[in-house]
């Protein structure tokens, strides 16, 4: 069969060692080829996974007080123990799930506060504008910088628009309100977060019991 390949495939003396050495590589590796990874033995894996998870919750936690990043938090313990543990295509997987979950719940008190604002009777142009000064200050001046500044930016629009400050104090509440509906869903999305990093670690059989 050797010979026959060798006749039927160009330059067969060197494709057919390159593929005898892949085959070989895939084999000891279950198929799953990693990057990055130290090599934890058991007891170390096992105290970086209690490390990483106990982090993870109390980044989860966090997220009520709005002053911490927690699902940024999440995010690099996930970065953490993927650098210490190895990619693989699995993990990869995984971890591109969490952090599309942590960009994704990272805008989502902008997107509440938006909406309340609009169902108050703000002007679309108010909303977006104002969202678009939430997202942009909230990497500028994080933890406040982005509900202060949307706040202030929706309180001014609506003010030059209707000429009344308490219509437009009203705008701007609805906003803060929509902050803390935010941060619910922030909660929500940190949970997922971390469940999935749980099944990464179940899928890729590295859990301790």
């Amino acid at each position: 069969m050797r010979e026959s390949l060798y006749r039927k495939l160009p330059y067969s003396p060197l494709l057919l060692p390159l593929l005898s050495t892949a085959l070989t590589g895939c084999s000891r590796t279950g198929g799953l080829s990693q990057i990055f990874g130290v090599g934890l033995p058991p007891t170390l894996l096992t105290v970086t996974q209690a490390v990483i998870f106990i982090l993870m919750i109390l980044g989860l936690f966090s997220l009520l007080t709005y002053i911490i990043p927690g699902l940024t938090i999440i995010w690099l313990c996930a970065l953490v123990y993927a650098l210490l543990t190895g990619l693989s295509w699995l993990s990869g997987i995984f971890f591109g799930i969490i952090s599309l979950l942590m960009v994704f719940g990272n805008t989502l008190d902008q997107f509440f506060m938006g909406g309340r604002a609009k169902k108050s009777g703000a002007s679309w142009s108010s909303v977006i504008l104002s969202t678009i000064a939430a997202i942009i200050f909230s990497f500028l001046l994080p933890p406040f910088g982005g509900l202060i500044a949307a706040m202030f930016v929706l309180f001014v629009l609506e003010f030059i628009r209707l000429k009344d400050w308490r219509k437009a104090g009203s705008s701007a509440k609805e906003m803060a309100i929509g902050c803390a509906t935010g941060i619910a869903a922030r909660f929500g999305v940190g949970i997922v977060m971390i469940g999935v990093w749980v099944l990464w670690v179940w899928l890729a059989g590295d859990l301790p019991f």
